[in-house]
């Protein structure tokens, strides 16, 4: 089983509520309920970083869900300049966290360079579909 979506987003604050309502609803047609509010953060995170550091003027940035059925892949795509970093946290710091919270709840994480632009990705494995039963569990 192979399910992908994919959609744009303007450059304006409103993308990044649009683009975990999509990311929602992509999970919750495809039946993935597994980890959810990681998910949603993350796409949040990924998103406003993408405006804050990633999408010039009058551009956009997209969204891609992927699934194999057991592994969930999420990648933001922008079209600006730069990779983004994890910097160093400092105790007073009122920036710069999003990226570690994303490393930390993530399975994997990294960063695709393009000819224009990059794709800031992660992944969450063994996310199971809703109508999938524990092996061995009497719940189902």
């Amino acid at each position: 089983m192979h399910l992908s979506q994919r959609q744009r987003f303007p450059r304006s604050p409103g993308s990044v509520g649009a683009a975990r309502i999509f990311a929602l609803n992509a999970l919750n047609t495809w039946g993935i309920i597994d980890r959810l509010d990681d998910i949603k953060l993350c796409v949040s995170e990924l998103a406003t970083n993408a405006l804050l550091h990633g999408v010039p003027p009058g551009r956009d940035f997209e969204l891609g869900l992927t699934t194999n059925g057991t592994d969930l892949r999420i990648a933001v795509r922008d079209s600006g300049v730069g990779s983004p970093t994890v910097r160093p946290l400092t105790p007073d710091g009122c920036s710069g966290r999003g990226l570690h919270l994303v490393r930390e709840l993530a399975d994997d994480f990294g960063v695709t360079e393009h000819s224009v632009g990059k794709s800031v990705w992660l992944t969450f494995k063994a996310v199971r579909p809703a109508h999938q039963s524990f092996k061995g569990s009497h719940f189902q």
